[in-house]
């Protein structure tokens, strides 16, 4: 499915023509999912490059830009959310040319939308400028909707760090790293539209339009440089909620030890005094072997705690080196 909007200084038809290309108009083509016979026509119709359109057919996702001998093959990605995990990656494909313009993509991104603000806002400047604007204020919408991807991220950095500090669980910590890994593929995909706008700034010759790639180029950098600091603030978080899994452990385990401590004594005198051959009512006297017990036990022990401190497991108590006072 196609449309086409052809445009000149004086109007703009929303129900354009390639016939229009002949009478001095701006002409839009947008595809939207076409086949390979309806890229074969294309291809034919405006002489493009068959490696470009071979990127269309394979739906290659890696931004780049192409000068190719009589047009500019460029691929930028549309991203957005389906879900607070799910990141969806769409391309637009770009043929650039004299005085016309073709946008291939899929029916999950809607340029027509952007398309139609510009002319309602900018209808005077779009319709007297070369079809390099559109073309340039079509990139510039793309990246204006980076930012909202950046705006749920900043929510769900503030949303993870908050429950980290309340209770830690696990599904927060597989979110963070889901989290971590959005954020780097936005700031790889944000790398590779900046070097499309550093190329386009060094190769447009026009002033007015350059003008307009460099504001387009800055707000590309500012959003490299807010996802970086997201990315900061998600180590913090990852590290922070670390830290307090492992206080919680400590805790756990304080509190086991105190049990250990008040039971193993108790356990202790019933375990001695649970022994074959005592005779609670006569305690006054100790068989033989019972004594013998009791002897290696502390044989056993003693033992224990001189191999600990050869360790270094057991430290004792240090005290405090005297110093003698320097002689005047």
């Amino acid at each position: 499915m196609s449309s086409i909007l052809s445009y000149n200084k004086n109007e703009v038809k929303t129900d354009g023509s390639l016939e229009d290309l002949d009478q001095g108009y701006n002409v839009w083509v947008d595809v939207i999912n076409p086949d390979e016979s309806e890229l074969s026509q294309l291809a034919q119709k405006f002489h493009l490059n068959q490696e470009a359109i071979q990127t269309c057919v394979n739906k290659s996702k890696r931004p780049e830009i192409r000068q190719l001998e009589n047009h500019t093959f460029t691929v930028v990605v549309d991203m957005k959310n389906k879900d607070p995990e799910t990141l969806l990656i769409e391309s637009v494909y770009f043929f650039l040319g004299t005085n016309w313009l073709i946008t291939i993509h899929t029916a999950e991104v809607d340029l027509k939308l952007i398309v139609q603000r510009l002319l309602n806002i900018q209808n005077e400047t779009i319709k007297q400028t070369r079809i390099d604007a559109l073309y340039y204020n079509i990139l510039a919408g793309i990246v204006t909707k980076y930012e909202q991807l950046l705006t749920a991220m900043e929510l769900s950095v503030n949303e993870y760090q908050r429950r980290s500090f309340v209770r830690p669980l696990p599904e927060i910590f597989e979110s963070i790293d889901i989290l971590s890994r959005q954020a780097i593929m936005l700031r790889r995909q944000f790398w590779h539209v900046r070097n499309i706008i550093n190329f386009l700034l060094h190769t447009e010759k026009d002033k007015e339009d350059v003008k307009y790639v460099e504001m387009v180029y800055d707000d590309i950098s500012q959003l490299i440089d807010f996802v970086e600091s997201y990315e900061g603030t998600i180590n913090s978080i990852r590290e922070l909620y670390v830290a307090k899994v492992s206080l919680q452990i400590n805790e756990t385990m304080r509190v086991l030890t105190i049990f250990t401590a008040i039971l193993l004594p108790l356990a202790l005198i019933a375990g001695i005094y649970g022994m074959n051959g005592i005779d609670l009512e006569n305690i006054t006297q100790v068989p033989l072997g019972f004594s013998v017990v009791l002897v290696t036990m502390a044989i056993i022990v003693i033992g224990f705690v001189l191999f600990f401190i050869k360790k270094g497991w057991i430290v004792l108590g240090r005290g405090k080196s005297k110093q003698k006072p320097e002689s005047q």
